[in-house]
Formats: C-alpha cells, structure tokens, sequence
C-alpha cells in the first residue's frame, strides 16, 4: 500500500513539474514571465516601448515594478485588452514584441499590407512633420478604425470616400521612407499621441468650417487634431 502511495506521489510530482517546466520555461511560453516582480530584457524592451508611447515615466531597468505595471494597465486600457497588468501573449503582440510562431501566413500578409497601407498614408499626408506628428496621423487611422462611424479596417479608412487628400491628389502612392514606416509601426502597435482623435488638419489651409468646431485635442506641428 506504501508502494501505491509513493509511486502515485511521484507521479503527481513528475506531471507538475512538467506542466511547470511548459509553463514558465519553454521559449515559446517565455512571455508570461512578463509581470510583476519579473526581471530581464523582456522587461526593458517593454518599458522602453511603454515610455517611447508616453504610457511608462520611470526607468528603464528592467525591473517590474509598480510603475511598469500600470503602464501596461493603461496601455491595456487603450488598446481593448484583458487589464491584468500582466504582459502576455495579447499585450506583447500589441506592442510588436511578440509574434506567436503559430501566426499563418496569411495573417502575416494582412499585417505587413496594413503597415503598408499606414506608412504610405502617414507619408502622403505628414511627411516633413514631427516624427511624433507623423505617427499621431497614423494613430487618428487607428483611432477611426476602432470607432462605428468609420470603416472597420485599415484600408477601408484609408480609401473611404474623401477622408484623405494624399489619396484624391495621389500622393498616397508615392514610396514611403523608413521613417514613416516605422512612425507607421508605433501606430499600429498602440503609441496614440493623437490622444485619440479621429480628424486632424492643417489650420493654415483648412477652408471646411465644421473642422474648425471639433474638440481639439493637441497641436503637432502644422497639425490640429481633434475629436
């Protein structure tokens, strides 16, 4: 009976540090380390990333701490996640730090199109801006993307019916720079310095006076955004 017993613990032992091992070891698994009281480079790259964006204040030690937790609360917040403040698999791929090796093909090709599309947009649109005025053009595409009155897609904001000049005069089809492809990214990936506004213009130029009673939400520039 002993023998029943002990044998029957030591399987016990074996399939929990087993599931121990997957859970927290293996590197496909390495992301749900990612939370308070964790430690390394992970943790770094997160609160680089987080700070970058205006969500993180403190430093970048990689350490995660109280601050780094709320950081990753409010950036869940923004951006329609669980808010648990830890950085899971959901919260990485948000940030563009995680990409799961299980992502097919296809929605590998969807991404990069948007990033695309996004970049070709911001540059149409923003180039000669600020580098954090060409990414909140980016995030006002994101923002309407997100909100019922727009098309529910990247592309489908982008080509809506008059809602870019870039794209009526053609200057969305000319070849976007590496900065505006990466202002393009931290858009796509979170980074809202817009302060989710969903129109933007250029007060100098402007002639539609209903822009003009918008909400404004900051000036970027020679851009106004507004809600």
């Amino acid at each position: 009976m002993k023998r029943k017993i002990c044998a029957i613990i030591s399987i016990i032992m074996i399939i929990s540090l087993f599931l121990i091992y997957n859970i927290f070891f293996r590197n496909d698994n390495i992301y749900a380390l990612s939370k308070y009281g964790s430690r390394g480079e992970e943790v770094k790259t997160i609160q680089t990333k987080l700070k970058r964006w205006y969500y993180y204040f403190g430093n970048i030690d990689g350490i995660y701490g109280s601050q780094t937790m709320e950081a990753v609360k409010y950036f869940q917040r923004k951006n329609g996640l669980a808010v648990d403040g830890i950085a899971g698999k959901n919260t990485l791929a948000a940030m563009g730090i995680y990409n799961s090796s299980n992502s097919n093909s296809g929605s590998s090709s969807s991404t990069s199109n948007d990033l695309n599309l996004l970049a070709r947009i911001i540059y149409g649109e923003a180039r000669g801006e600020p580098y954090t005025g060409q990414v909140a053009v980016g995030a006002v595409v994101m923002n309407r993307v997100k909100n019922s009155s727009f098309p529910n897609t990247i592309a489908g904001v982008i080509y809506q019916s008059g809602a870019f000049d870039a794209v009526k005069d053609g200057q969305f089809n000319l070849t976007p720079n590496d900065t505006a492809r990466k202002a393009a990214q931290d858009a796509y990936n979170g980074w809202d310095p817009s302060y989710g506004a969903i129109y933007y213009f250029n007060p100098a130029t402007a002639t539609n006076k209903w822009i003009w009673s918008r909400p404004m939400t900051v000036t970027i520039g020679r851009h106004r955004f507004c809600k």
